[in-house]
């Protein structure tokens, strides 16, 4: 049998590919068909299932318009009711691919209709398992996704326990695991950057996984140190509940040019946003539409998306590199925001050649903010990574203030001081000035190459955490 793992890094999203014999299946497929139409093609193969670990909650999936196009069935494990047709598998039901066959395996604990797929070849050998987000590489799904008024995230975790110990620890130990995500996802606290490993090895190196670890003690470890999950994630699972808007008709509005005069109408509505997805260096040299907000497509792009705007229906409109619009919309689609209008054709110059205002952040190297910092002539330096990166290494005197929480401690901020602002290497910092600017911050400086650049420059840190100065 022939199974190939397709990874996405924006979303560090791992969708799967199986065939056997002219019949094929896909395990968690993103919003987009056309790359699975193309492999069971290349092959000659017929898709005949699309099986589901459970509701995903960081990314919409693409079930329902694939079974459109294939008439595959759609399989969920136990306890799923979305409102489509699906075929609702059994624990232990197995569903023949051409010559081999793929076992449900029920796994709640994630979610209540979580479940993991274990795959059985031709000569009855079980070579893999693809465990969604039951089973990480390092880790294991976080239980607190799917609490309901009658489960606490304790009472998941409990069920997820169980899952693990009586249904995956119990396969061989040289069995590959396949999850759904590595790192960079929110569905776990510490995953692994591989993306597999055989399940002997992660016996003995994921915590979750230690032998001797009592129900009480992963219950206690599992549900420690979780962070608020981002605000898109609710949204997700309702839209993979439903039947959404087809990705054809998305790409097919969200990529109309539009000129700089449409443009500029957009941009002048109150519930039109722009945002602009060219690189680090075009935007940063070059200057933006006014209002714009940062998200570079080259970066955590999607992510950044669903974590920092709010209404999943926003109308968007965008810049792009040229010959990139369809990979922008269809990579905002993918966590479900459906509503771009268009991008503008011929990109900044055009703008420029219409004669309309460009806004820049401003910009400033490692070295020269570190002299700054030194001659205490900088008003207000700060820090927009995570908590949990000031906490163990930051630039002394700079003080945090995450992007992740900008939308709520941005009143605390007074427009009228200058603000220098700065990431771990440039990107999240662009994010951050370009929310500023658009909210009547007039004078915000970006900080080149980030912390890494602002470290080998010489500047001191620690790891102390002093109150915030902002």
């Amino acid at each position: 049998m022939k199974v190939q793992q397709i990874f996405t890094g924006c979303l560090a999203e791992m969708a799967y590919y199986i065939e056997s014999n002219g019949e094929a299946a896909i395990i968690d497929p993103l919003r987009e068909t056309q790359p699975y139409l193309e492999m069971a093609e290349k092959d000659g193969a017929k898709i005949k299932y699309i099986f589901l670990t459970h509701f995903h909650a960081d990314f919409v999936s693409g079930q329902v318009d694939l079974a459109k196009k294939t008439g595959a069935t759609i399989v969920f494990g136990p306890n799923a009711n979305p409102n489509y047709e699906i075929h609702q598998g059994k624990d232990n039901e197995e569903f023949s691919i051409g010559n081999g066959k793929i076992k449900l395996l029920h796994t709640p604990g994630h979610t209540m209709e979580s479940s993991s797929y274990l795959l059985i070849d031709e000569e009855g050998k079980t070579p893999c398992v693809f465990t969604g987000d039951c089973l990480f590489i390092g880790d294991v799904g976080r239980p607190d996704l799917a609490v309901k008024s009658d489960l606490t995230e304790a009472d998941l975790a409990g069920h997820l326990y169980d899952s693990l110990r009586n249904r995956i620890m119990t396969l061989p130990d040289d069995i590959i695991v396949y999850p759904n995500h590595g790192a960079g996802s929110a569905c776990g606290k510490n995953m692994s950057k591989e993306t597999f490993d055989t399940l002997g090895n992660q016996k003995k190196t994921n915590y979750a996984l230690r032998e001797d670890m009592s129900k009480e003690e992963f219950v206690k470890e599992v549900t420690e140190g979780l962070t608020t999950p981002p605000q898109y994630f609710p949204n997700n699972v309702k839209m993979n509940k439903q039947v959404n808007t087809e990705f054809d008709e998305i790409v097919n509005k969200g990529t109309t040019p539009l000129s700089a005069e449409e443009f500029a109408k957009l941009a002048e509505q109150e519930d039109v946003l722009v945002i602009d997805t060219r690189s680090k260096s075009a935007y940063a040299e070059q200057g933006t539409v006014p209002g714009a907000w940062y998200f570079g497509i080259d970066g955590g792009f999607a992510p950044w998306i669903g974590a920092l705007i709010q209404d999943i229906d926003q109308k968007i409109i965008f810049l792009a590199e040229e010959g990139r619009e369809k990979e922008v919309v269809t990579r905002l689609s993918r966590v479900g925001y459906d509503n771009s209008l268009g991008y503008l054709k011929g990109g900044l110059q055009a703008w420029i050649d219409a004669g309309y205002e460009v806004d820049k952040i401003g910009s400033i190297s490692a070295e020269e903010f570190k002299a700054n910092l030194e001659n205490e002539s900088m008003e207000v330096p700060m820090d927009v990574r995570k908590p949990n990166e000031y906490n163990s290494e930051h630039i002394i005197g700079v003080s945090s203030f995450p992007l992740d929480f900008i939308h709520t401690n941005i009143d605390d901020l007074d427009k009228h001081r200058n603000y220098f602002v700065h990431c771990q290497s440039g990107y999240r910092s662009l994010i951050a000035s370009s929310i500023m600017k658009s909210k009547g911050f007039t004078n915000v400086t970006d900080v080149r190459g980030g912390f890494k650049a602002i470290k080998e420059s010489g500047a001191k840190t620690s790891d102390f955490v002093c109150p915030s100065t902002l």
